[in-house]
């Protein structure tokens, strides 16, 4: 055979360029597609639902305008961590006060539990709207499975399941195909927002904007990328090893960046979905994600309903272990114990304790019978009391040559890191101003 037989015969055999490409642009997603897509948890599923069937398409620009700023938050969360080589809340135990370490760890605590006990009811409910039966009994199966996971699986492993739960997020893109979308008026809502003044289009512009920035999220992904670097003994924090600096700090920009861009498309395709079925029908009070995939049924059909419902179950199994993980990553930095979903359980007990007591509290709160909205609420308010001094700390950190060393953000991410923060901030006043 010749040298030009040989070529031919390779090319026809291996994989084509843009099929290998594909797989490297995906060995290269990890922390931050997961952070991204569990930001689309069934709390933001009700809230995104609630958008789109009160307002119409009237809220889609929120999710074009959220997105850089997300975006940036969460790149210079996750530089934080790799660069270091620690979380957001080792960093603020060494350089800033402790009071506002303890602050900002309790609430999260607290909010990310009151977010559980949501969430896993969502879930139990999407269950029952499925196959019937006790959604108490699917919610705490449900659960405890999640648990068992995190505890049991290595992290290396167990990031590879999360990373395929993504793909339940897709279920809330496919649905749209099977209703008539007016594409012209939806471009004209997306690219020309015309908002309404009113104290309802306000609190639901402010949910939108908290639900899709959130303290747990920071967390998560710099501590995630702390595990991405320990468990490669070939790699070491940035700042002991700066010649890594451009290959690491590329991964995490691609990364975070289609992380939050997977997020919001399928947040736009929420409200969407929404807007041309319950909105269109008069059908604009929706409380809960498992409400909205009832409404759903009569109006859109039994597929249109199912793919609803099983996106809540696959979000939830994918947001339960990063609530959870980020209350436990935050804990135990503030207390410097030892931390890792790569370790075994003996290794880490506080912090595999912190994850299991987060999930069954959250779990319990279905026996109580809290309310599922009002646990989102108080969540929702208690994550924007703490979203803007963390977000400020997030810059003043990002920028702190002692700490990043030759790392510290540029400017256009530094202008866009403070706009979020000051967007915020603004969102946390019309919060209270509209309670």
């Amino acid at each position: 055979m010749t040298e030009l037989e040989v070529e031919g015969e390779q090319e026809r055999t291996s994989p084509t360029r843009s099929a290998r490409d594909y797989q490297n642009v995906f060995r290269q997603l990890g922390p931050g597609l997961i952070t991204g897509a569990a930001d689309d948890d069934p709390s933001g599923i009700a809230t995104y639902s609630q958008a789109g069937a009160q307002f119409g398409f009237g809220l889609l620009w929120t999710m074009l305008f959220t997105f850089p700023l997300m975006a940036v938050i969460q790149e210079i969360s996750a530089r934080i961590g790799r660069v270091t080589g620690q979380g957001i809340a080792g960093n603020m135990r060494a350089h800033y006060p402790r009071m506002l370490m303890y602050f900002i760890i309790t609430s999260m605590l607290v909010a990310n539990v009151l977010n559980l006990g949501a969430d896993i009811s969502a879930m139990g409910e999407a269950v029952r709207l499925l196959i019937g039966g006790p959604g108490i009994v699917y919610a705490v199966a449900l659960a405890m499975f999640a648990l068992v996971l995190e505890i049991f699986i290595p992290y290396t492993k167990y990031v590879k399941v999360l990373k395929w739960l993504t793909v339940s997020l897709f279920a809330y893109v496919a649905i749209i195909f099977t209703e008539h979308v007016p594409w012209a008026a939806v471009t004209k809502a997306t690219f020309l927002p015309h908002v309404t003044w009113s104290k309802e289009c306000i609190t639901t512009i402010i949910a939108v904007f908290g639900t899709t920035i959130s303290p747990y999220l920071f967390f998560w992904q710099a501590s995630q990328e702390v595990e991405e670097e320990q468990k490669d003994p070939n790699e070491k924090p940035l700042n002991d090893a700066p010649h890594q600096g451009t290959g690491a700090l590329r991964r995490i920009k691609l990364d975070t960046w289609v992380g939050v861009a997977f997020s919001n498309i399928v947040s736009f395709f929420i409200i969407l979905t929404t807007a041309v079925t319950l909105h269109a029908h008069g059908k604009t009070d929706v409380a809960t994600a498992a409400d909205a995939a009832e409404a759903l049924r009569p109006v859109a059909g039994q597929f249109a309903f199912a793919l609803f419902a099983l996106g809540i179950i696959g979000t939830a199994m994918l947001a339960l272990p990063v609530l959870a993980g980020s209350a436990a990553y935050g804990v135990t930095e503030m207390f410097n114990w030892k931390k890792g979903l790569e370790k075994a359980p003996a290794k880490a007990k506080e912090f595999y304790i912190i994850i299991g007591s987060a999930i069954v509290i959250g779990t319990a709160m279905n026996f109580l019978r809290v309310e599922p909205m009002k646990a989102l609420f108080w969540s929702a308010v208690i994550n924007g009391i703490v979203a803007v001094p963390l977000m400020a700390v997030v810059m003043f950190m990002s920028t702190n040559e002692k700490m990043m060393k030759t790392f510290v953000i540029g400017r256009g991410m530094k202008i866009v890191g403070w706009i979020a923060t000051l967007a915020m901030f603004a969102a946390v006043i019309g919060l209270f101003l509209t309670l």
